[in-house]
C-alpha cells in the first residue's frame, strides 16, 4: 500500500491500492441530490478522479478549483471530485465557489470509493488525497497517492494523463 501521512502522522489506508493497468474498481457514491453514482455512469468518457479529504479546506479547495479550470480545456474528460463531505455541503460549496465543470461526489455513506481505491483513512474517516485517470474502457492509466495528505497533487501530470487517455 501507498505510505501516506496526514499532518506528518502516518495513517492506515483501507482497501486495495490501485495501479496503472488495473481495471478501475466500481463504487457507489452520492451526487449532490443524494442520487447514487457509479463508475458506469460515466462509461465511455475518460475520468479524472480527484480525491480530497474535505472541500472546506485550503488545499482541497485549490485542488478542486484547479481541476474545474482545466476541465474546460479537456475533450471527452469528466472530472469527478470525491470526498466524504455531505452531498448538501458539496452542493453549497460548489455554488459559493462557482464550480461548474467538476462533479462533486460524496463517499460519506459507506466509504465505497475510499475502500475500492485504497484511500479511506481508518483513523480519520476521511479520504487521502489522490488522483486517478480512468480511460473510456475502465482501465486505470494514471495513479497518484499524495504521500502527505496536506500537499498538492501533480496537477500537470494528471491533466497530461487525462489528455492522452482514450
Amino acid at each position: 500500500m501507498a505510505a501516506v501521512t496526514f499532518k506528518e502522522n502516518p495513517v492506515t489506508l483501507l482497501g486495495n491500492e490501485v495501479k496503472v493497468g488495473d481495471t478501475a474498481p466500481d463504487f457507489t457514491v452520492l451526487a449532490n441530490d443524494m442520487s447514487p453514482v457509479t463508475l458506469d455512469d460515466s462509461k465511455g468518457s475518460v475520468r479524472l478522479i480527484s480525491v480530497v479529504p474535505s472541500l472546506d479546506t485550503g488545499v482541497c479547495d485549490q485542488q478542486t478549483r484547479k481541476f474545474n479550470e482545466e476541465a474546460s480545456k479537456l475533450d471527452n474528460v469528466k472530472i469527478l471530485t470525491v470526498s466524504v463531505d455531505l452531498p448538501m455541503a458539496q452542493k453549497r460549496w460548489c455554488a459559493a465557489a462557482g464550480i461548474e465543470n467538476v462533479q462533486t461526489l460524496s463517499d460519506h455513506r459507506d466509504l465505497s470509493f475510499g475502500k475500492a481505491y485504497g484511500v479511506a483513512i481508518e483513523e480519520l474517516r476521511l479520504l487521502a488525497r489522490a488522483v486517478f485517470v480512468v480511460d473510456s474502457n475502465d482501465k486505470v492509466t494514471y495513479v497518484e497517492y499524495v504521500s502527505e495528505a496536506t500537499n498538492h497533487p501533480d496537477y500537470e501530470a494528471a491533466v497530461e494523463a487525462a489528455k492522452s487517455a482514450k
